[in-house]
C-alpha cells in the first residue's frame, strides 16, 4: 500500500442528502474500497501511536468503525459513545442542544478511566456539538481528551470554535460550497 493516496477520490459526495442544499459526503464508500479503508487506519494509528493515548472513545455508529480497527492496532480500549438508552447497565450521560431541540449521550460508568489520556473519534467533523457533549461527558468521568480526530472536516461550520480548546485534526477537510 501507498504510504499516501488521495483520499477525496474515494469519498462520494451526494447532492441533496438530507436536504436540498446539503452536499454529503458519505464514508460508506471509503469502507466499501479496502486500500482506502487501511489508509485512514493506519494513518491515524501513525499519528497516534507515540502520543501516549490510553483509550480510543468513539461517537455512535460511524465513528466505531476507525476506532475499532485502531483500538485494536495499538492494543487500547475503546470506549463506545451512544444515544440515549442504548447501553446496557450502569451509564453516565450528557444532554447538549441540536439546532432543534436536545440530544442525549451515554457511556458505561466504568469504561473511562480517572486520568486517562482519550482521544476521541468521529467518522465526520461538523458543526461539532456531540463531539463537545462526548469530551465533555469524558473529561466529566476524569479523563483528558488531548485530540479529537475525525476523517472528514468540515470547517467551514465552525467547529474548531464549537471544539476549542481541544484541537481537532483531520485526514481530509472540505471548505463547502
Amino acid at each position: 500500500m501507498a504510504d499516501s493516496l488521495n483520499l477525496d477520490d474515494y469519498i462520494r459526495k451526494v447532492p441533496d442528502f438530507p436536504k436540498k442544499g446539503i452536499l454529503f459526503y458519505d464514508i460508506t464508500s471509503v469502507l466499501g474500497r479496502p486500500e482506502a479503508f487501511r489508509y485512514c487506519v493506519k494513518t491515524m494509528a501513525d499519528r497516534y501511536r507515540d502520543r501516549g493515548i490510553d483509550a480510543v472513545a468513539a461517537i455512535e455508529a460511524r465513528g466505531f468503525l476507525f476506532a475499532a480497527p485502531f483500538a485494536e492496532h495499538l492494543g487500547i480500549p475503546l470506549i463506545l459513545i451512544r444515544k440515549k438508552g442504548k447501553l446496557p447497565g450502569q451509564t453516565l450521560s450528557k444532554k447538549y442542544q441540536l439546532e432543534y431541540g436536545t440530544a442525549e449521550i451515554e457511556v458505561h460508568a466504568g469504561d473511562v478511566k480517572s486520568g486517562s489520556r482519550v482521544l476521541l473519534t468521529d467518522d465526520l467533523v461538523a458543526t461539532g456539538g456531540t463531539l463537545r457533549a462526548a469530551r465533555d461527558l469524558l473529561v466529566e468521568c476524569g479523563a483528558s481528551v488531548p485530540e479529537i480526530f475525525g476523517v472528514i472536516g468540515l470547517p467551514f461550520l465552525n467547529y474548531e470554535a464549537a471544539l476549542a480548546p481541544t484541537p481537532v485534526h483531520t485526514l481530509i477537510q472540505y471548505q463547502g460550497e
